[in-house]
């Protein structure tokens, strides 16, 4: 890790960073004193209106809906040259369930991307999926530069 380097990445390099969608790291925030909950999912990514979306699954059993109001974390991170970008984004989920199909927000669902992942023991169709959204309270990137010789 000598001569590492870093620099807080723009406005611009985050929303080129994120794309349209991809893959990260959301961290729920249980109890305090406990560790956080961590689950890799699929996003999307509005960078108009710097706003995420994601399409959670609930299997029966995961807890995951205990967490849902708690804040959270969302990191994606990627090596592109051998050089390594995260982008941290925090706050609180919005349900999109009961938002009107002409909301700003629920428009701005149809403009993003999220991948679709299958990774369930069971099919598709049994498993419960919800829409949300983040604002995030706080938005940063951070991304590796060349070290000075």
């Amino acid at each position: 890790m000598q001569g590492l380097r870093w620099l807080q990445m723009t406005e611009e390099e985050i929303g080129e960073f994120l794309g349209r969608g991809g893959t990260g790291v959301i961290s729920f925030t249980p109890e305090p004193g406990d560790p956080p909950v961590s689950i890799p999912v699929s996003y999307g990514f509005n960078e108009e209106e710097q706003l995420f979306y994601y399409q959670l699954s609930f299997p029966r059993g995961s807890g995951k809906g205990e967490l849902i109001d708690k804040p959270v974390s969302f990191v994606v991170f990627d090596q592109i040259d051998g050089m390594w970008q995260s982008v941290i984004a925090t706050g609180t989920l919005d349900d999109l369930e009961d938002m009107p199909y002409e909301s700003a927000t629920i428009q701005g669902m149809w403009a993003i991307q999220i991948p679709r992942v299958d990774i369930f023991e069971r099919p598709r169709e049994e498993v419960t999926f919800r829409f949300y959204s983040l604002d995030p309270d706080k938005l940063t990137g951070r991304k590796e530069v060349p070290s000075r010789p």
